[in-house]
């Protein structure tokens, strides 16, 4: 395995680049936060990396304690990835970087590739409380786990349960409330999102 780059630098920002600065990696993270990965399915949603770079990178994040490798058990038998609780803890670090990003969030151009479930991390920073949550869009479904305080935070497809809430909105939409031109909040109030469901959350988004 290849010695990790340093920028030998007594800094933990410095320290912290040391571990994910490379390219790819926070989006690896991204993608694991909603659970145990096969290696097929991440480099599916990480449309742009190479399969050499996909793999050197999840060596890395092994190395370093951001995440692990474990094989199913039978009859799946394949190889998963998931984050340790130190990976799991660049969750802020991610939301964090998403807030800043907002103003580079313009037009989406003809060349950006997009999943449904890219649109988890700024919705669930739009949420408050604590349950599951299932959003529809036309690309597809993906559900959360507000307030979650371990496992994964979202999930790509229909939640695996009755979800305390139910969101049906369009791209648009979540565009706007991932770009912070507007609340979820103010989407359900103006007609954007519709919400159904019987628990906490559902009822406070209706009330907002």
């Amino acid at each position: 395995m290849s010695r990790r780059r340093s920028y030998d630098q007594y800094c933990s920002a410095a320290r912290a680049l040391d571990l994910v600065g490379d390219r790819w990696t926070l989006l690896i993270v991204r993608e694991l936060l909603a659970g145990p990965r096969r290696y097929t399915d991440l480099h599916a949603d990480l449309p742009g990396v190479s399969t050499d770079v996909l793999a050197s990178r999840l060596k890395d994040m092994e190395r370093d304690g951001l995440s692990t490798r474990r094989r199913l058990p039978p009859p799946g038998a394949a190889y998963v990835y998931e984050l340790t609780e130190r990976g799991r803890e660049l969750l802020p670090v991610l939301q964090a970087l998403s807030v800043w990003g907002q103003a580079e969030l313009a037009e989406r151009r003809p060349t950006d590739a997009l999943r449904a479930h890219w649109f988890a991390l700024p919705v669930l920073r739009s949420l408050e409380g604590e349950g599951l949550v299932e959003v529809r869009l036309e690309e597809g479904d993906f559900h959360l786990y507000a307030g979650a305080v371990d496992g994964p935070v979202y999930g790509d497809g229909p939640a695996p349960s009755e979800p305390d809430a139910r969101l049906v909105l369009d791209a648009e939409t979540c565009t706007a409330v991932s770009r912070g031109e507007l609340s979820l909040a103010e989407a359900v109030r103006s007609g954007r999102v519709e919400v159904s469901g019987d628990g906490t959350l559902a009822k406070a988004l209706r009330e907002a």
